[in-house]
């Protein structure tokens, strides 16, 4: 045994520390820009063994596995060369940027997945008008609005109400969205500072099965990648109901010649937007957004790329409302029982990453970033619950800075008959929260008591690895670990805050670890099976971690999906998982009380399907359908449901996108009800909304028409059960309280592209 273990490490050493054999490398890059492309397959024929180019551009080829390259990635025009004229161009393939094609998605062994590239796909054909939706191109992702424009949305995946990111880790270009210890909840993430023009892609993935993820990546994570280069200078002005208006600006600032590939590029995109919202009180949102990214090649191996981007966000909200409200006639439909509700937020970024290329087939990924973040909010969720004269009326506030690093080293190479595929990082995070304060107010700034106050210093340190094996071009199988330690600590400036003994600062330690498995079979050319087993976890609010001495504080998620991916046609793609994820305990801190809200184990299961289908070059056709089983499993049965978990969803439509002339879509969203509390006796309604776009594009000009709700559906957008109390109750009362969707809205915009 002894012996076995002492080769095992000896190989593994000589495989780190010398080189790697017979190699060929080779690296992809678009031919207008110069930039790598990362996720481009590349497939050796005859054989079938694939790959894909990873965050350089590079890829490593067995030898003797085929005698023709193919390369292909959606966006790009495919490629076909022989191995004499790859070596002959030194290992560097151009690939021509072209309208996006299905067939160019290929079902490669290589641990990329589909995902990337169907994202690209979504991305290019459907018209985003905020960064909230392109996160519902992720099937299964449904998001609500519930408190004006300015705050985080709610979002549902795979049997979870996430509330607003608590089992979903959100990156934007590796930066982190999600926020630690959050006035408002725990993991709150505000999108919102993402323009959509200048989103490329979206890497997603479903499951705890990624070591490179850790935090809040239970249901699964989400990162947008953003554009490194324009492609057009563009100008859009929209406009429509509800005094509804949008402004963007995308300019290249270098303005280079696109003839060739350039070393560097450098823009500049700028959103503004404002609305009254389709209320019965004007929200009066309003919203500014500024995003420049510079990119260059500082040495013969370093390429680094430096953003930064801010919002300003100010509205108010017409809030949640009771059912009874509305069939008393007490409230209209679009009402507010307290138009005073609203708030105003703010974020800026900046982001700094360097990819060095070392020896052939390994390169070295190092990334600092810092925020700073402002957050104020005002709400009445209970109406006259607690206070019967002035109203419960909250306010939470919190400032923020936040810096972090994220390091990564990336070796590919062969370990006698295998090929080995390397990563290890290490993610680093210091979170700086001043005056976090809940408070009981009135009109909106008028303090009647605290509740909560207090300073957070919140830092983690995540070292991981993952290593993927593979033999032939069928097998692969790829193991990772996580390891995440944190450090809270509280300093707690309220006598009266009930979690606390008194004024102080209280500090507390916890940690967890994440062991990740993944086994892919390529069964056929056009058929890929994979089984993911891993465990994750989400953290909780400094103030529980603290007040409970950080004991209990991370339980763990095991999950474990079985899936398939098939390519019946070069023209349809069809992706089916079954999967399984198991919560020890789901703690909540709920910011709305500055109380903790203890749960028990619970069980969800269910099934994903997602069809894309382009019967014809300019048409595109998708579908996808998610079911979801939840329960909680120290309840009794009957008293187990848990309680907004999305049983029933599903998503589709039809685009018609040809290069030039008239374009159009014909998309629906469907929602199913869902059980609102335990015992199912309140219901939380589904839906069902259509929505519309239609285009037409001469020369460089572009007039888009968006419809939403084309059939001026009434529906609820969320829905949660209260204990509510009214003015003039005698008694207080469970009920749904609903934002109510917006009706049948038409938008006009007008697009100059230079």
């Amino acid at each position: 045994m002894k012996r076995s273990i002492i080769s095992t490490i000896i190989c593994l050493l000589t495989y780190w520390v010398s080189g790697q054999g017979t190699r060929q490398v080779g690296q992809v890059r678009d031919a207008a820009s110069g930039q790598p492309v990362a996720g481009a397959t590349i497939r050796l024929e005859p054989g079938g063994w694939s790959t894909s180019s990873n965050d350089a551009g590079t890829f490593l080829l067995p030898p003797d596995r085929g005698d023709t390259l193919v390369i292909s990635c959606i966006g790009y025009g495919s490629r076909r060369l022989s191995l004499a004229d790859f070596h002959a161009d030194r290992g560097l393939v151009e690939l021509t940027p072209s309208p996006v094609y299905l067939r160019e998605v290929v079902l490669g062994n290589d641990q990329a997945g589909p995902e990337r590239q169907v994202s690209r796909l979504d991305i290019a054909t459907r018209n985003l008008s905020n960064s909230q939706e392109a996160l519902q191109i992720i099937p299964g992702v449904f998001i609500g609005q519930h408190q004006g424009g300015g705050k985080a949305e709610q979002i549902f995946l795979r049997g979870f109400d996430c509330d607003h990111g608590t089992d979903i880790a959100l990156y934007a270009d590796g930066i982190p969205v999600n926020m630690v210890s959050h006035a408002h909840g725990q993991g709150y993430a505000d999108l919102h500072f993402i323009i959509p023009e200048t989103v490329e892609a979206i890497d997603y993935r479903k499951g705890p099965y990624f070591a490179d993820r850790g935090d809040f990546a239970t249901a699964g994570f989400a990162d947008y990648v953003t554009l490194d280069q324009l492609r057009q200078n563009q100008v859009k002005a929209e406009g429509g109901m509800f005094h509804t208006f949008r402004g963007l600006v995308l300019l290249d600032l270098l303005g280079r010649q696109r003839a060739a590939p350039q070393p560097s590029s450098w823009y500049v995109a700028s959103e503004y937007r404002y609305s009254d919202g389709y209320f019965d009180h004007p929200q009066g949102f309003n919203r500014f957004n500024l995003f420049s990214k510079f990119t260059t090649r500082i040495s013969r191996a370093t390429r680094m790329k430096v953003s930064v981007s801010g919002m300003g966000s100010r509205w108010h909200a017409s809030g949640q409302i009771p059912d009874r409200a509305v069939a008393e006639g007490r409230v209209g439909y679009f009402g507010a029982l307290d138009p005073r509700e609203g708030g105003r937020t703010f974020r800026i970024n900046l982001n700094t990453e360097f990819l060095t290329a070392l020896h052939p087939g390994s390169y070295l990924k190092n990334q600092v970033y810092y925020t700073s973040y402002g957050f104020d909010l005002h709400s009445n969720f209970t109406f006259f619950l607690v206070d019967s004269v002035n109203g419960d009326e909250i306010r939470q506030q919190e400032s923020r800075s936040l810096l972090g690093y994220r390091g990564s080293y990336h070796r590919a190479g062969r370990l006698g008959g295998w090929s080995l595929i390397s990563d290890a990082g290490l993610d680093a995070r210091l979170d700086l929260v001043g005056n976090s304060a809940l408070s009981h107010t009135r009109d909106g700034y008028i303090l009647l008591n605290r509740l909560t106050w207090g300073a957070i210093t919140e830092s983690s340190v995540s070292p991981y690895f993952t290593e993927t094996l593979r033999s032939g071009p069928r097998f692969t199988l790829q193991a990772g670990f996580r390891w995440d330690g944190f450090y809270h600590q509280y300093r707690n400036k309220w006598p009266a805050d009930s979690l606390f003994s008194g004024p102080g600062t209280y500090t507390a330690r916890a940690a967890t670890a994440s062991p990740k498995l993944r086994f892919t079979y390529q069964a056929a050319r056009n058929l890929q099976v994979y089984l993911a087993a891993g465990r994750g976890f989400h953290s909780n609010d400094t103030r529980v971690v603290t007040a409970r001495q950080g004991r209990q504080v991370l339980p763990a998620a095991y999950g474990t999906d079985l899936g398939a991916a098939l390519k019946p046609a070069p023209n349809l793609l069809v992706n089916v998982a079954l999967w399984y994820l198991y919560l020890q305990q789901e703690y909540v801190y709920g910011g709305d009380g500055g109380t903790v809200e203890f749960s028990g184990r619970t069980r969800r299961l269910g099934w994903d399907g997602s069809v894309r289908y382009q019967p014809l070059p300019s048409w595109i056709v998708d579908l996808d359908i998610n079911y979801a089983h939840g329960r909680s499993l120290d309840d009794p049965k009957g008293k187990n449901q848990i309680p907004l978990a999305p049983v029933w969803s599903s998503t589709g439509g039809i685009t018609y996108t040809p290069e030039k002339g008239i374009r159009g879509s014909l998309r629906y969203r469907c929602l199913g009800k869902r059980p609102a509390n335990p015992d199912a006796s309140l219901q939380a309604q589904g839906y069902f909304i259509t929505d519309a776009v239609l285009s037409y594009s001469w020369r460089c000009w572009e007039t888009t028409l968006t419809v939403r709700n084309l059939l001026n559906t009434k529906w609820k957008e969320t829905q949660f059960a209260t204990l509510t109390r009214l003015s003039g109750e005698a008694q207080p009362v469970e009920d749904i309280c609903f934002t109510p969707g917006t009706p049948l809205s038409c938008q006009l915009g007008l697009t100059l592209r230079f």
